[in-house]
This record gives structure tokens, sequence and C-alpha cells, in this order.
């Protein structure tokens, strides 16, 4: 996860991760906090009974404005907005025109009726503001620079945020709404990447700081890259460059609700089509391993005794809700795995006993 710190991007709150003695590193592009003095572990269990707040800054915010505004995104993401409207979120896809695969998998906030912001992961910002533009009547801005998103998470986020902003507190799942934080206008929408409960508040960085203040002060843990891995895992979330991308499709990853077919053309449509129809050739499946040592992506997943591969890890790392290692795997359908059979992951030529699992590891909580 961590590159070198040459020319990375900060965030407005990153004077504060260090005081609160983050452990920083590089991560696509920005110095982030990968965790605090008590760990991922104590971080990933908070959030499963209290509350934290993730920086999450280096995620893109691109605004798409204009009566064109919605043509643009309906040809561009696989998901229908018509499902939608105005203040509601939406995940979607932007593909590869020529294989079908996941460029790139994004939340759409529907702002108001002719703006939404669109968030792609912090690598794809680029790609994803290049798709859209060139569209009539529609505006495309990077807005990623001027403000600062925050996740708060857990079954005790709302109680918590309720004390800082009792607007954004009351945001319902998937729902997006403006709310006022010290005098400023600011967004949440009810989405995270934990499984758990909450919001994700979208401020100005101009009250960036106090807001982050705000909620500690309120009783919410600070919480770095490394618990919202481990958590989003747990929750057989997909991370983009593992369970999605290049060569990858939704379709393979389970994702084919994503996918509107009868909307009409959307870019990788037909590329799409094309495996759908021929058979999608593999799948994502869950391990659970006996012990609490992972097995990292690319380790290869075979039949006990057998030499022959059956698929790749493409996410694994301990459990602390769990107590021992889960991984996910893309498998061959030409070898079709049972619930609860016995499996072995290959860790540098180590054989790790495990068993096919039901996803996700850990139920999403409502």
């Amino acid at each position: 996860m961590s590159e070198p710190h040459e020319a990375l991007r900060r965030t407005a709150l990153h004077d504060r991760h260090v005081a609160l003695g983050a452990k920083m590193v590089g991560f696509s592009g920005w110095e982030m906090a990968l965790s605090y003095p008590a760990g991922t572990v104590a971080e990933h269990r908070e959030c499963r009974s209290g509350a934290v707040a993730f920086d999450v800054s280096h995620l893109g915010t691109v605004r798409v404005e204009g009566s064109g505004a919605p043509a643009a995104l309906q040809s561009t993401f696989t998901n229908d907005l018509t499902k939608i409207g105005p203040g509601r979120a939406q995940y979607t896809h932007l593909l590869d025109a020529f294989d079908g695969s996941v460029t790139d998998d994004i939340i759409v906030w529907w702002r108001a009726a002719e703006s939404f912001d669109v968030m792609p992961n912090a690598s794809n910002t680029d790609r994803v503001t290049s798709a859209l533009s060139g569209f009539h009547d529609a505006v495309v801005t990077d807005v990623t620079e001027g403000r600062t998103v925050v996740a708060v998470q857990g079954p005790r986020a709302r109680d918590c945020l309720a004390v800082v902003a009792p607007g954004a507190a009351e945001v319902g799942r998937f729902r997006v709404a403006s709310f006022v934080f010290d005098g400023v206008e600011c967004a949440v929408a009810g989405t995270g990447y934990t499984g758990e409960d909450g919001v994700e508040c979208a401020v100005p960085n101009s009250v960036a700081g106090v807001f982050w203040d705000a909620l500690l002060a309120a009783g919410v843990r600070p919480a770095g890259l490394g618990a919202r891995d481990t958590l989003r895992l747990e929750a057989a979330l997909p991370l983009h460059g593992h369970e999605l991308g290049p060569g990858i499709t939704p379709l393979q990853a389970g994702l084919g609700w994503v996918v509107a077919w009868s909307k009409g053309e959307f870019r990788g449509r037909a590329a799409l089509r094309r495996e759908f129809e021929a058979g999608v050739p593999r799948r994502l499946v869950g391990v659970a391993l006996a012990g609490r040592q992972p097995a990292r992506e690319g380790a290869s997943l075979h039949r006990v005794g057998s030499e022959t591969v059956l698929g790749t890890v493409t996410s694994g790392n301990f459990s602390p809700t769990l107590d021992h290692a889960i991984a996910l795997t893309l498998v061959s359908n030409d070898a079709p795995l049972k619930h609860d059979e016995p499996v072995e992951l290959d860790v540098r030529g180590r054989r790790l006993p495990g068993r096919v699992v039901e996803l996700p590891f850990v139920a999403k909580k409502r």
C-alpha cells in the first residue's frame, strides 16, 4: 500500500492525523493515515461496536452539471439513473469499451435536478473526468481539491454525528442531502465502505479541521485505511485493482445487478454482452481459512491435495471479527466449488487449509 512520499498530495486534515500519531503512507498519490497508535485491529473493532471517522478525501469528486448531465451519466455508466432521482445515491461502474472490464467503480450523488457529484477512486479521477467530458450541455469539473470527505461509520455513528451536525445524522441509507456546519453548506450521503451504518460528509476545506475535531470530541475515534480495508473485506465489498479492474468484469465479480441492460447503450455494453452470452468464465468465491495467517493477493486456490489451480486470491487478510483469516478468490467456472467444501491456498509453497463460505463473511448492518 505504501508509496514514496515525494510529491504526494495531502488532505486538509493531514496535520491533525500527524498530531494524533498516525502512521502516514503513500496511497494512490496521496499521503494518507494507515492507522493510529491503537492499531488497525482496535480501529476495526471500534467500527463494529461504536463509531469511527475515516478521512477519505483521496477519493475524487467530479461535478457534472447542466441540462445534459443526466444523459452524460446514463451513456457513460452501467447503472440506470431512472431507478433513483435527486436526493439519492447510486453505485455504478465505468467499463472499458473494448473488453467490458471495470475501469472504475463509482458512487454518484444526485444532488439536484441537473447536478451530480461523481465519486471515483483516487487513481481514476482523471479517467472518469475524461469519460464524462465532451457531452452536449454537460459541464464537468474536478472539485476534489476544494473539499474534505469524512466517512463516519459504525452503530453509534449517527448518535455521535447528531451532536455535531444533526442534519447530516438524519440522512437515510443511499440518500443525499445538504447540511450546514459552522455556517457553511456541506453535503452528506448515507453511504460507506464498511458494512456498518453510517454516512460520508463532504465539507469545504475551510471548516474540515473544525468538523474533524468536533467529531472526535463527540466520541468518534479516528481510523485509517488499514481498518477500512479489513472492514470492507469482511463485508465482501470489492476493491478496485483487486476484485475489479483490468480483465475483471462486473459479471465475474458477482455485480451483475449494477448493469442496466434495458436502459440502452452505455460504454462497454457490447463487450460485456458478449461475455454474458458466451458464459462468464470465472466468479468471486469466499474462503475462510482455518488459522490466522492470511493468504494474500496472488495465492493460488486448490482442492485438497491437488496441484491444479482453480483460482487466485484477489484480497486476503486476518478478520478481527471472526478471529481467523479470510480471502476473496476469482475461481474458474470450469471448476465448480460447493459451499463448505474444503480447499487449500498455496502461500509460497505452504498449503493453508480453508473452506468455501457464502459471502459476505460478516453480514452487512442495516
